[in-house]
């Protein structure tokens, strides 16, 4: 198989994420593999591998057409087979599949408002759908979804899994007091409602005193990343709320954690939630989206109702106030992600079903 990627761009984002784990994970299966990222560059760019063929086409408006002949030679010249299109990147795809009738078309839906799917808009997608040869979903309901909404029968739902990341020069150093330091991975969307944690911070404030959460991921500087800043003044959290924005060093920074959590009203099966596991952090988090799949409410973490503000207070004042069973579900946590979420059995399932597909 000859098979490429395409993404949007390489913010530290979930699907930027697994747009590279799978490039990087198929070259060394396969004949040949690619990643094409059509309009911005970001600060994963590092993390491809030196197998991996990339190519980024700098578009500049939605029907750039240099850009899409620029793929369309780099998909010849390349004998490219198979074209996976990650999240939105899927109308690139399709105007190489106009230009390049041959090309097979793979779309990956990573959405991430995915409690909230009768929402979402149709148009786009229904339109393009017919030129997908399948979907691949990253939880239970988006396929679901698909299946019924696109009426698109040849889907199939591959966790997320996580890999080894290249190492990057250890630059982030959290504050506060090292081995009370919570972390919380996630750009600050509204998605992720980075407000629960700061109604917890004002709580454990009284409590714990001497434990700070760290909010790690992109921040837009938008209404929603203006509020939160606000709120940090205003609950007097400056000391016990700290901001970092995108960072390289997140292997480093979990090392340095000693709790993972996640606040999300929605996700699909969440990246930081596999990378929390495969650094053996205990964690708390909401029951969203894949999430239960994973996390065994008092085996290998905690699992909360979104929006539960008193519930997940309590809850991870428990794991605060026990190192014993911080050391438990961290490495419960691991060995489940190794069971069923290990890169070798989700590329396995993926090639199996593309070879099925294509017969």
């Amino acid at each position: 198989m000859r098979i490429i990627q395409i993404i949007d761009s390489l913010e530290a984002g979930g699907a930027e994420r697994m747009a590279i784990s799978y490039a990087n994970a198929l070259a060394k299966k396969i004949e040949f593999a690619g990643l094409i990222v059509t309009r911005n560059e970001g600060p994963l760019l590092h993390q491809i591998d030196a197998d991996v063929s990339y190519l980024y086409l700098n578009k500049k408006h939605t029907f750039d057409l240099r850009s899409v002949l620029k793929l369309k030679s780099f998909v010849k010249q390349n004998k490219i087979t198979i074209a996976h299109a990650h999240g939105t990147s899927f109308f690139t795809a399709v105007l190489l599949k106009l230009t390049y009738p041959k090309i097979k078309l793979i779309w990956h839906d990573h959405y991430g408002d995915s409690e909230f799917l009768s929402k979402r808009p149709l148009g786009a997608l229904r339109l393009t759908a017919p030129f997908f040869n399948g979907i691949v979903t990253v939880n239970q309901k988006l396929k679901f979804w698909a299946e019924q909404k696109l009426n698109f029968r040849n889907t199939i739902y591959l966790p997320n899994f996580p890999s080894e990341a290249k190492k990057s020069k250890a630059e982030t150093f959290l504050k506060g007091i090292p081995g009370k330091q919570i972390v919380c991975l996630a750009n600050l969307r509204a998605q992720k409602d980075h407000f629960l944690v700061l109604e917890v911070a004002c709580k454990l404030k009284i409590s714990h005193p001497e434990w700070t959460f760290h909010l790690v991921g992109k921040d837009f500087n938008d209404a929603y990343s203006q509020k939160i800043k606000n709120l940090i003044r205003a609950f007097g959290l400056e000391k016990k709320v700290f901001l970092y924005g995108t960072q390289q060093d997140v292997a480093h920074i979990l090392q340095q954690a000693t709790i993972g959590i996640l606040t999300s009203q929605s996700e699909g099966l969440p990246v930081a939630l596999l990378e929390y596991g495969w650094h053996k952090k205990p964690v708390v988090v909401t029951e969203v989206g894949e999430i239960a799949s994973l996390v065994v409410n008092g085996k290998n973490g905690f699992l909360v109702a979104a929006q539960q503000e008193s519930i997940f207070y309590e809850a991870l004042v428990v794991l605060i106030d026990s190192e014993r069973l911080q050391l438990e579900f961290g490495r419960a946590l691991y060995q489940t992600v190794l069971d069923h979420n290990s890169e070798t059995a989700v590329i396995a399932q993926y090639l199996n079903w593309l070879q099925n597909s294509y017969k």
